[in-house]
């Protein structure tokens, strides 16, 4: 019996694969993206001190969108404008194995738009 190859742990492992090679400082710290079936969470991080510096998701109360790729628009505003308020202008963009395509693709450009710069 053959069975089907587990989406998720494909991802995962291209996960790995990029994340050996790009890692957030405090300088340039890292935004990450993961998508579930419902939601959408962005989060910037500092990899060397390990910690959350900004973040935004679809679970939040303020994003109410009946469509998906409009609610990681707003998620990637959100979490532009957090980061800005911070003083955080460049991060590294990690995609958590996921197509750049897309909800990823919206959340990534809607980012862009909102000044950071990636």
């Amino acid at each position: 019996m053959i069975t089907k190859p587990d989406k998720n742990k494909t991802r995962q492992k291209r996960h790995r694969r990029v994340r050996n090679k790009i890692s957030g400082t405090a300088e340039c710290p890292r935004l990450n993206v993961f998508r579930s079936n419902k939601n959408i969470y962005a989060q910037i991080i500092d990899d060397v001190a390990g910690v959350t510096l900004a973040s935004a998701s679809t679970v939040e109360k303020e994003f109410t969108a009946e469509d998906k790729t409009a609610a990681a628009k707003a998620v990637g505003a959100a979490v532009a404008k957090r980061a800005n308020e911070k003083g955080i202008k460049a991060v590294v963009f990690d995609r958590g194995g996921y197509l750049y395509h897309g909800r990823v693709e919206a959340l990534a450009q809607a980012a862009r738009e909102n000044g950071l710069e990636f």
